[in-house]
């Protein structure tokens, strides 16, 4: 039925329950995932130079031990469900449109995911990856809440 799943993550408890689900279902199916975390850069004052580069280089520091954990942590997982992944880690301004673009790259017939559940203004002001991703996915999209 499937032969990948896209896991995406961005470390949070709830991008957890997505990653455990998929972790599960791959395992229940004997096939690969994909775990993905997309890294919005710096814009706006960053970009126009009045952020100091090492308040930049600090921050980019951060992001990167943060990732170190995450992976590891991740494949430590992987390895309890008996799971193959490969970590990837993507900079983009649209998380939703990496995604996508990593999924096809990647072969995944499947994306597992989180989602709040936000609804009206809310969702609005928050703006939802998980609901962009439905919307322009040409493949299935799991979504756990």
């Amino acid at each position: 039925m499937y032969t990948r799943i896209l896991l995406p993550t961005d470390g949070s408890e709830l991008a957890a329950k997505g990653v455990d689900h998929g972790l599960a279902l791959a395992n229940a199916l004997g096939i690969p995932a994909s775990v993905v975390s997309v890294t919005v850069p710096l814009s706006g004052f960053a970009y126009l130079g009045i952020l100091e580069s090492t308040a930049v280089d600090t921050l980019n520091d951060t992001v990167s031990k943060e990732l170190e954990v995450l992976e590891k942590h991740i494949r430590e997982k992987a390895t309890v469900a008996g799971v193959s992944i490969e970590f990837i880690n993507e900079t983009s301004l649209s998380p939703a449109d990496a995604l996508l673009e990593i999924a096809e790259r990647s072969g995944c017939d499947l994306i597992v995911m989180s989602s709040h559940g936000r609804r009206g203004i809310k969702r609005m002001m928050l703006g939802s990856q998980t609901a962009e991703v439905l919307a322009n996915s040409t493949i299935p999209v799991l979504v756990v809440k």
